[in-house]
């Protein structure tokens, strides 16, 4: 699975969310800084070339799809950070999060729950 540019990212949320979509319905759900619509359709054609996304063609115009699964990934994606960022520790990561205050104590006791039951 290859690394995503930020943009390319972000078009595989929206399709992700739309499920299907041709190029014109992905523009028009970016609201902030919208690329040129010929440029909208290289990315998406990156993101296929890739291998993130397929297509129905109808005539000229295609209809885009991904291919990729959101939760295949995230696992992707969160392996990879926890690797380069936390030196593959789930504890550092975790610990981080605590010190920043992005996770509370509360949170942290429903996840022992959590991993408690699932034993």
């Amino acid at each position: 699975m290859q690394k995503l540019t930020n943009k390319e990212e972000e078009i595989m949320h929206i399709l992700w969310k739309l499920k299907k979509a041709f190029v014109k319905e992905v523009m028009e759900e970016i609201t902030v800084d919208p690329p040129h619509y010929n440029t909208l359709s290289t990315i998406i054609r990156n993101l296929e070339e890739k291998g993130y996304v397929g297509y129905n063609a109808f005539g000229k115009t295609h209809q885009y799809y991904p291919i990729v699964a959101i939760e295949e990934y995230r696992k992707k994606f969160m392996h990879t950070a926890i690797d380069h960022y936390f030196n593959s520790s789930y504890k550092n990561m975790v610990s981080f999060f605590a010190k920043e205050e992005k996770i509370s104590a509360a949170e942290l006791r429903e996840i022992l729950e959590m991993i408690e039951n699932k034993k």
